[in-house]
């Protein structure tokens, strides 16, 4: 056939026959089928089938004509000249060569599948689309169900038209493509039945911080169309690269999306409509994990043939239960910002009485401000404003031209693997989708800020906040011989952290990712768990869906915390510090008030170790034990070293650590190592003892400070004397620095000190201590002290 080529004959050098859609397809269905990729079979019409049907119809002029003044800054312009185009393409009529071709090319398909007329998806594939410098999604249409000839052929036509949408004139016009060096191919593919089973999309790089160590996957009920959307928020799982490519399953994190709509085709043939899912369906997650680790496999091997990060669609057939993977394009933004030798690091300083309107799923990691407009459909795309800020329900790759135009995009539905979420990376846009409210919560014409600097959340607060933009240029920095580590607290910011310059994490927070997943008293979870009656026990239990059995929601929610913090920095040092939380916060925390008792001053009281071997809470440190050991055994992040806060006397430790044996974590084995805080004047004093429990200190500045000079650091009348600098505190840091290096054990700082203060920063690195841990706000700063102090110590 002269305008058909089946998959079978395609390979990725036809982009300009096929376009990068087919031409991928085909590529996969030749060299990634066997090696356990399913790929249903299909064929596409050539770039010469549509410049036939632009020849028979004799349109190109008046395309041409159609196009003569276009101006994509003005929407109803484009929509005009648009709709004039499409109606010409829709209008014409299919050459009878390639109307007879696809007919025939459909049969023999048809026959493949044992059947006369098989349904099919008919895709359309731009011959620049999916370019590795010009990717653009869902510029083109999709028809699913085809299931008749006579359907198809006008899919055809529809997907020829759909080269001349809004959104993709507008982007071949930003971008300096020429509209008439551009053709379209329409992929036909075997449907794959999800309609009855689960969709998705799925990354092989992290679309928000670039790592390319992360699989991201997103999954629905239904057909794939609503996650594409962005209609739906979708279950989402990360799946760490390193250790499966070593053989371990490690899914880092599941996410439950509200999946409130399912797309289901209707009985008359190609229709769908969206029906509203059940609760069970709503509080279940649409794939299992063993499901998520086959599709991660599948994204490995695809992105190892391509050799580079790959975005792809997939799908789950209710007949045959298996996977299909139905499209796969390069990534293209996350993939170009990896190669830049600067970096824009965003900030924004919170006040303390900020508002926060509505938050969801953050998009990027810029901040932007302005004047909201809510935009309903299309045709109010004229009232849309340079600089406004674009809230909707939801948006599509139509919505292009105006999303250029927002400081920031703000949505009620939609996960960060849609089509509005793509595209807002692409453009550089800043976006919060999956607020479930924004629409109603946000007024026009208020001025709003919106943050997607912070972390995994995208924040909306009222007014325009003060923010900074930092270019830094990673050529420019030099190693340096002490290590610099940092803070970590939240585990959703982690693997954006980890681009910075550090040799790994001095400090990560177990009380902080506790309070970021867990949101309960760990003791209450304890005696739900036995069956115990517990004030709060019905809120509590409301948020651990999916999960019933609380122990396990404890467990997966700090092991995904811990263990993303772990894999963003592998297979660098991740020192966490297990949970230290005073009995003031625990008694704030969901049905704490029944656990703890109110001490007047809780900052050295019933706190740290002292906590951990006490029969009131000794069941939930072993739980935080058993959730540690998870990480490192059954996730393989064995680059976590554990540290003990508070540990008053060296009795203390070996109780601690004794427990620690029992629930298997093991100090030596497999590198296992256990470090403890050196934050009282006891640790320096008996650092001779402490040292032979311990593989090493980090010195807690904060609290050696405090109990050092005397002052409690939350008095503000004596807060002039709590100074890090104070000569009887530095002594302490020399002592202990000495011993540990004398003892050949580890030593390092966590505290705020070295953060804030250069001079310290000086004093430690003079001393010779193995690592600085500083908080990611000054790492750049005294990463400059450090190379300059240790160049003139060389000197």
């Amino acid at each position: 056939m002269k305008y058909i080529r089946f998959f079978n004959s395609l390979t990725i050098n036809d982009i300009a026959v096929v376009g990068g859609k087919n031409a991928s397809l085909g590529e996969m269905y030749q060299m990634l089928t066997p090696k356990g990729i399913n790929i249903p079979n299909g064929f596409a019409t050539t770039s010469d089938a549509y410049w036939l049907l632009l020849q028979e119809n004799n349109i190109k002029e008046k395309i041409e004509t159609a196009l003569d003044g276009l101006d994509i800054s003005d929407t109803l312009n484009l929509q005009k000249r648009g709709l004039a185009v499409r109606t010409l393409l829709l209008n014409s009529k299919l050459p009878k060569t390639l109307e007879n071709e696809v007919l025939e090319a459909y049969a023999i398909l048809s026959k493949e599948y044992h059947s006369d007329a098989i349904d099919v998806a008919v895709r359309s594939s731009g011959t620049a689309e999916d370019l590795p410098d010009a990717s653009f999604a869902g510029q083109q249409e999709t028809f699913l169900n085809i299931s008749s000839p006579q359907a198809l052929l006008q899919s055809v036509q529809k997907c020829f038209a759909s080269l001349f949408t809004d959104r993709a004139i507008s982007y071949r016009e930003s971008r300096g493509f020429d509209h008439f060096k551009v053709a379209l191919s329409v992929g036909v593919q075997k449907m794959v039945r999800s309609d009855n089973s689960s969709s998705g999309i799925m990354f092989s790089i992290d679309t928000e911080s670039g790592s390319e160590d992360l699989i991201l996957i997103n999954s629905i009920w239904g057909l794939g169309e609503n996650v594409v959307s962005g209609r739906v928020n979708a279950d989402e799982f990360f799946v760490f690269k390193p250790t499966l490519k070593m053989g371990i399953s490690t899914i880092l994190k599941h996410s439950l999306g509200s999946k409130k709509e399912k797309m289901l085709y209707t009985d008359n043939g190609n229709n769908t409509i969206n029906v509203k899912t059940s609760n069970k369906e709503q509080k279940s997650f649409s794939i299992t994990d063993s499901e998520v680790i086959e599709l991660a496999k599948q994204a490995l091997i695809i992105e190892k043939h391509y050799k580079r990060p790959m975005d792809i669609e997939w799908a789950k057939d209710a007949n045959d239960g298996k996977l299909y993977i139905v499209q796969a394009r390069p990534e293209t933004v996350q993939s170009k910002l990896n190669k830049a030798s600067t970096i824009e690091k965003y900030s924004m300083k919170v006040p303390q009485d900020a508002k926060v309107l509505t938050q969801g799923r953050a998009v990027g990691e810029k901040i932007g401000t302005g004047r909201v407009n809510i935009i309903n459909n299309t045709s109010e795309f004229s009232s849309f404003n340079e600089g406004d800020v674009l809230v909707a329900d939801t948006t599509n790759p139509d919505w292009e031209p105006i999303m250029k135009k927002a400081s920031a995009v703000v949505t009620n539905r939609g996960s960060r693997t849609c089509h509005a979420a793509i595209v807002a990376r692409e453009i550089g846009v800043p976006a919060v989708v999956g607020c479930t409210n924004a629409t109603d919560v946000l007024e026009n014409g208020v001025s709003v800020s919106v943050s997607c600097a912070q972390g995994d959340e995208g924040y909306i607060y009222e007014g325009e906040l003060p923010f900074e933009c930092e270019t830094i240029d990673l050529s420019e920095l030099e190693p340096t011989k002490t290590k610099l580590y940092m803070n970590v607290g939240n585990p959703a910011e982690a693997f954006n952290l980890s681009k910075m310059p550090n040799d790994g994490v001095g400090l990560a927070r177990m009380e902080f990712i506790m309070s970021h997943s867990i949101n309960a008293h760990p003791m209450a979870l304890v005696n739900i768990q036995k069956g115990n009656d517990v004030k709060d026990a019905e809120t509590i239990s409301s948020f651990m869906s999916p999960h019933t059995d609380a122990k396990e929601f404890f467990l997966e929610k700090l092991s995904e915390g811990v263990g993303m913090i772990a894999a963003a920095f592998y297979p660098r040092e991740v020192i966490i510090r297990t949970s230290d939380f005073k009995s003031n916060e625990y008694r704030n925390m969901l049905g704490g008030l029944d656990y703890e008792a109110i001490e007047e001053n809780p900052m050295i009281g019933f706190r740290g170790a002292s906590r951990y071997y006490d029969e009131s809470y000794r069941e939930a440190f072993e739980w935080e034990c058993q959730a540690l050991k998870r990480v490192r055994d059954d996730m393989g992040l064995t680059n976590i070293k554990i540290m003990i806060p508070f540990v008053r006397t060296p009795e203390e430790g070996k109780k601690v650590i004794s427990i620690m044996n029992n629930q298997g974590l093991i100090q030596g084995e497999n590198e296992l190592e256990i470090y403890a805080m050196c934050e009282i004047p006891a640790n320096v004093i008996l650092v001779d003892e402490f040292l032979k429990i311990f593989d090493g200190y980090s010195i807690g500045s904060n609290d050696l400070t405090q109990l050092t000079l005397g002052v409690d650091r939350e008095s503000a009348k004596i807060a002039h004397i709590f100074d890090e600098r104070n000569e009887a505190v530095k002594r302490m840091l020399d002592m202990a620095i000495e011993a540990c290096k004398k003892a050949d054990k580890y030593i390092g700082i966590c505290g705020q000190a070295p953060s804030d203060y250069p001079e310290i920063t000086e004093f430690l690195v003079k001393h010779g201590i193995n690592s600085i841990s500083l908080n990611p706000d000054s790492i750049y700063k005294m990463h400059k002290v450090v190379t300059d102090l240790e160049s003139k110590l060389i000197q």
